[in-house]
């Protein structure tokens, strides 16, 4: 393998060792649009499920939408190693150093193959328990039930799904995992279609048959991406590359990683805790969360694109040392996020009644659902400034900082007024969405400040490891 690396002519054609960047041909614009049809595609999985199954009951949306916490909880264990190996990849190519990013990428696929069977056993051993905390009615319980059992079952093709993609995008490949996801949702939508529609003969399944047609897309989308990853980069795993664990990159790994994931453990943790207070507000309260929130994951995936992409390019720029580049780059990100966000939530406000009337024709959930719609032309700008900012403090290696003050303000802000507002003073869901608002932008506003302060630029991972360790050994090779 020559100076070019992973970003030689399978990838930008621009060397390493220029950090990918000098060349121009590394942009935002590149790496986000792939970025953002791919989230586009991941957020359908669950949005189709939601659609679909709304033909058949709110009860079976609302079976889907709670075990679809404990899914989402349990996907985070798996960006514990996935994210970290983004980040560390991005700065060892920015450092002009390939043949450690390959052996990142090794380790990190044995280690969320083994995480993934341990979560996949836990889920189906454990899902009963889970529903229990809910307080669900019999019919919603048993919904859940079979739902939790079939696509727990295949959860550990996911992490390797999510494992393999994060190498592909560190290495610059977005364009690959947006076709990987493309595929994987037109399989879902296939395999519901057919199972509750009983289309070309099959029986009517109903909630089973959408768990059987959400494992049997994630596990042959996995087959696809890894297909794709040996194609496109110049190096070949070996049995003894993918069983030897180098203690100083999976140290690597988990600093970022680890706090990373806990962040988001924290996140989805404490909306568990909120979506059980909203299941004490009745079924048409709990159905309307699940709409409308399905509705703006299409408003946020704006601010995950951007921040993936911005988290690319600034992880490069932080491994070559460029880090007044890195700054700009952040603040040009956060400022184009935020408007389009601004933007596309102000398109769902307009059209907010046709929105919901996709999903059901209740008016008490049609009323609160057009609601909470308006009131995400506050939320979602400052949901913004978090994805945005915590990516890049996170590709630069400062990754402790964004999980403390994201548990002080997820339980201390978002959780407490949550009870308060909606349950205490008898706000209902308006109370809720307050609480998340209030949580969003003081999250935002201090994250921004953070990157002000150019904390971040002392936190490279490169920098701190490499006095310690020594230069990277002798790249792994695909033979020619």
């Amino acid at each position: 393998m020559d100076d070019r690396g992973f970003l030689g002519e399978k990838g930008w054609g621009v060397p390493v060792k220029e950090s990918g960047m000098k060349s121009g041909k590394l942009s935002l614009f590149s790496l986000t649009w792939p970025l953002f049809i791919e989230t586009l595609f991941g957020m359908l999985i669950g949005s189709t499920d939601t659609f679909m199954l709304s033909s058949l009951s709110d009860e079976a949306v609302a079976a889907v939408g709670v075990a679809n916490q404990l899914i989402n909880f349990t996907l985070l264990l798996f960006s514990v190693i996935a994210t970290g190996t983004s980040v560390v990849i991005a700065q060892y190519l920015g450092a002009g150093k390939p043949g450690e990013a390959g052996r990142v990428a090794a380790i990190s696929i044995t280690l969320n193959f083994f995480i993934g069977l341990l979560v996949s056993g836990s889920v189906v051993l454990g899902r009963g328990g889970f529903l229990g905390l809910f307080q669900l009615s019999e019919t919603v319980h048993a919904y859940g039930d079979v739902y939790l059992l079939w696509v727990g079952a295949t959860l550990f093709t996911q992490s390797l799904l999510v494992t393999a993609s994060s190498i592909l995008r560190a290495h610059g490949f977005t364009r690959d995992a947006m076709l990987v996801s493309l595929f994987m949702n037109l399989v879902h939508i296939f395999g519901n279609s057919t199972v509750i529609y009983g289309l070309f003969g099959m029986p009517k399944l109903g909630v089973f048959g959408v768990a059987l047609s959400t494992g049997m897309s994630r596990t042959l989308a996995m087959l696809l991406i890894f297909y794709l990853m040996f194609r496109r980069l110049p190096y070949s795993f070996t049995i003894k590359d993918l069983l030897s664990i180098d203690g100083r990159l999976l140290k690597q790994i988990l600093h970022v990683g680890l706090p990373s994931a806990g962040e988001q453990i924290s996140y989805n943790t404490s909306q568990m805790v909120i979506t059980g207070m909203i299941a004490l507000l009745g079924t048409a309260a709990l159905s309307t969360r699940i709409y409308a929130w399905t509705i703006m994951s299409f408003i946020f995936l704006v601010g995950i694109s951007i921040g993936q992409g911005t988290q690319i390019l600034i992880g490069h720029l932080v491994g070559a040392g460029e880090f007044n580049r890195a700054y700009k780059q952040l603040l040009r990100s956060l400022r184009i996020s935020f408007f389009v966000t601004l933007a596309v939530a102000g398109l769902v406000a307009y059209f907010r009644l046709p929105l919901l009337d996709l999903f059901t024709d209740d008016p008490v959930i049609l009323g609160m659902g057009g609601v909470l719609l308006l009131l995400t032309l506050i939320l979602e700008p400052g949901r913004t400034f978090n994805l945005v900012v915590i990516s890049s403090l996170r590709a630069a290696g400062d990754a402790q900082f964004p999980v403390m003050m994201g548990i002080l303000s997820m339980w201390g802000v978002s959780v407490t007024l949550s009870y308060l507002l909606g349950i205490y003073f008898g706000l209902g869901l308006v109370g809720f969405w307050i609480a998340f608002m209030a949580d969003e932008w003081l999250r935002g506003i201090i994250m921004y400040f953070r990157w002000r302060s150019r904390i971040w630029e002392r936190k490279s991972l490169i920098a701190k490891m490499e006095p310690e360790y020594g230069s990277s050994s002798v790249p792994l090779e695909k033979p020619q």
